[in-house]
């Protein structure tokens, strides 16, 4: 396991028993914990997007904020759903906020999962082409980004521009080098994940995927891994991929720890359905106390599989707090799991 982030889904809600009751709470806390992760040590500081929700939504400026806030941790998302998203327009928002980042932008994509509102892609100006549903547009508009981020120019320069252009055809800009490398999939099944690795996608993996073998939901993401690694090398990349897994972990510290999650020690996976025809499994979450977790943890196959764990943190119960769950792990759990080794 060599690096360690979280991942908030930036819930606001206009409640006494909330410490996020607003829209700016979310976002201005977010920038904070991202702060406080940094300076605990944390690898990085992960975002989850979500349309007509109140969550967190649109990442670009929240991920230029952060960035400007910090100097190490990485930033990035789990992930943006592609079937809202302008291909071009999105590349110049990344580019800014990986260029004042320095580099640090880890940006992860998937084709969505089922949102707020019926079809919520069509109220951004999207519709599927002729023979394609909106699954295949999120598709299509992932692989328009990862063309237009390799950095070769396309559009026709105007011949009386109102600025001097450089030589040659066009790009959006600001272009950043290396983005392109830094582009993860969400990925739910083995089948995406084989199509991420032929794309050269660095893999994210969250707590849910489709039940396609009836297997513990770890035995079947570490097969997912698995499938995905061996594409890459199939595809010859030269390069390594990254792969990440999400888990809910809490090490139970102190009081306050277990009256929160103390009754939660012994979850299990879940069955349930994303739509009707597609039967998911959803992943257990761990409480208990740090040794008691070590070995839980341990025998979790596709955490030994990946190299990033994105912890995430339920953070209406503010910064503070949030920044406690983070600190028990990174302290008293990650370095037996051979963090950073």
């Amino acid at each position: 396991m060599k690096k360690i982030g979280f991942l908030s889904f930036g819930h606001w809600t206009p409640s006494a028993q909330s410490a996020t009751r607003s829209a700016a709470d979310a976002l201005l806390q977010s920038i904070d914990l991202a702060v406080a992760a940094e300076e605990l040590g944390a690898d990085g500081a992960y975002f989850r997007v979500h349309h007509f929700a109140r969550q967190l939504s649109a990442p670009f400026p929240l991920l230029a904020a952060v960035a400007a806030r910090t100097k190490r941790i990485e930033i990035g998302t789990g992930v943006i759903d592609m079937r809202y998203e302008n291909p071009l327009y999105m590349a110049e928002d990344a580019g800014v906020a990986d260029l004042i980042s320095g580099g640090r932008l880890q940006l992860g994509l998937s084709r969505g999962s089922p949102e707020q509102v019926v079809d919520g892609w069509r109220y951004f100006g999207f519709e599927p082409q002729q023979g394609e549903n909106d699954v295949q547009m999120g598709r299509r508009h992932t692989e328009e980004l990862l063309e237009v981020l390799r950095g070769e120019g396309f559009a026709k320069p105007n011949p009386q521009p109102m600025f001097p252009n450089p030589p040659g055809l066009l790009r959006p800009e600001p272009w950043s080098d290396g983005l392109r490398e830094r582009i993860w999939w969400g990925s739910g099944s083995d089948a995406t994940a084989v199509w991420a690795a032929k794309l050269g996608m660095n893999l994210q993996s969250s707590t849910l995927k489709d039940d396609e073998t009836g297997e513990p939901f770890h035995i079947q993401q570490a097969r997912q891994i698995r499938a995905y690694r061996a594409a890459w090398k199939e595809a010859g990349h030269q390069r390594e991929p990254r792969v990440s897994v999400s888990r809910s972990i809490f090490a139970l510290i102190n009081s306050t720890d277990r009256a929160y999650f103390g009754s939660s020690r012994e979850g299990g996976d879940q069955i349930g359905y994303l739509d009707e025809k597609t039967r998911a499994i959803f992943g257990r979450s761990y409480a208990a106390e740090p040794e008691a977790l070590i070995a839980q943890l341990a025998k979790d196959e596709a955490i030994a599989e990946s190299d990033t764990l994105l912890l995430t943190i339920p953070n209406q119960l503010g910064v503070d707090y949030c920044a406690h769950v983070m600190e028990a792990i990174l302290t008293h759990v990650a370095p037996a799991l051979g963090w950073r080794e």
